[in-house]
């Protein structure tokens, strides 16, 4: 009986989760290995790959915004709650398939996964003990020390929230220059050179609160350890 590696892709808006999802399934296709991929986001229009699970077959954005008279935002908090009414389905479709990997691409709001209950009881639900949480860090904001700083203190708030094991991801790390792309590394692999730029960025409590939000990852040790994507690098 094969025991399946569920993989969510989690991160904040645009950074790339349904592009990963899509490039790791064409990379096991290359390599031989089954997976398939699910697609927990109702309000999706247009995603670079074919589910093979899908939760707009059991919920959509549109219809929920106007059977409830809710905006956009309203409908994608309702959306989120509903999730976790259809996670049966979701499941009995899932075990359809016999498969080494389960590509989990969660919505596109990472406060409508990780943040609302909903997503604690699908993972819960699906399989805790076979999970694994890939969050992605937007390559835009990592750039800049406090911006890194800002995007692990989501990812160990995700860690927290979801409780499974955890690796972070420089998303579309080949739209950053090398030199860029090399400086974010080394502030994963060296807090203390990380600090030093935060410390000599100008006076201002923006300033002051990354030392302190550094000061706490630091705690955390691993945590602030990434693998680089956008080339080879996560899935060689």
């Amino acid at each position: 009986m094969k025991e399946e590696i569920f993989v969510y892709f989690i991160g904040t808006a645009g950074s790339g989760k349904s592009t990963l999802t899509d490039t790791f399934k064409r990379w096991t296709e290359l390599r031989g290995v089954d997976a398939i991929t699910v697609n927990l986001d109702p309000g999706a229009e247009n995603l670079p790959y074919e589910p093979d699970v899908d939760i707009r077959d059991w919920i959509s954005l549109r219809e929920v915004m106007d059977s409830h008279g809710l905006g956009p935002n309203g409908a994608q908090i309702a959306c989120a709650d509903m999730l976790a009414l259809n996670t049966s389905d979701i499941k009995k479709s899932i075990e359809s398939f016999k498969t080494d990997y389960i590509l989990m691409d969660t919505p596109g709001q990472l406060e409508l996964f990780v943040f609302r209950e909903s997503g604690k009881y699908i993972v819960k639900f699906l399989n805790p003990q076979r999970s694994i949480t890939a969050y992605l860090l937007d390559y835009a904001l990592a750039k800049t020390a406090s911006g890194f700083v800002s995007q692990l203190l989501l990812s160990i708030n995700t860690s927290f929230r979801l409780n499974q094991p955890q690796i972070n991801i420089l998303s579309k790390a080949d739209l950053l220059s090398e030199e860029e792309r090399e400086q974010v590394i080394r502030w994963s692999k060296d807090s203390d050179e990380l600090y030093n730029v935060i410390t000599n960025e100008e006076a201002s409590v923006r300033r002051e609160m990354s030392e302190g939000i550094l000061q706490i990852i630091q705690s955390f040790g691993s945590h602030a350890m990434l693998s680089p994507t956008g080339k080879e690098d996560f899935l060689a």
